[in-house]
């Protein structure tokens, strides 16, 4: 069990656990498959990620170890390691995010709750950017 599953277990007995869910998830590192084509160098700013349509819907796969990502894909799967920050922040909200799809602890994000996460990390980041300010500005 990873620290992920267990936080997922214990907001299914208490609601009230979803707080430290977020945290934990926007602090993790996790791994996105991408698309990948022979001959083609891939870099972190020219990967894409594989999106996965079903339902109606467009699904972002995330997993928390290469295992899980290869159990769902297979060995030769090519893969990022992101953080929840950065998956936040990169990824459109209009879209659903899969977590350790197959797993008995796997999480589907909804477009409004990846929406309500991007505000959570551009406060953040604007946050962090004033006290960076305010800092220089004392320092002066």
């Amino acid at each position: 069990m990873t620290k992920i599953d267990a936080a997922i277990e214990l907001c299914t007995e208490d609601e009230k656990k979803w707080p430290d869910f977020y945290n934990l998830f926007l602090n993790s590192h996790f791994f996105v498959p991408i698309l990948h084509e022979k001959d083609v160098v891939v870099t972190e700013d020219g990967a894409l990620p594989l999106l996965v349509e079903a339902n109606d819907n467009t699904y972002l796969m995330l997993f928390d170890t290469i295992g899980r990502l290869t159990d769902w894909a297979d060995e030769d799967t090519k893969y990022l390691g992101v953080t929840g920050h950065g998956i936040t922040e990169m990824s459109s909200a209009n879209i659903y995010w899969a977590l350790n799809y197959g797993t008995k602890a796997q999480k589907f994000f909804e477009p409004e709750e990846i929406r309500w996460l991007k505000t959570i990390v551009r406060q953040a980041k604007e946050d962090s950017d004033e006290q960076s300010s305010a800092a220089g500005d004392s320092e002066s």
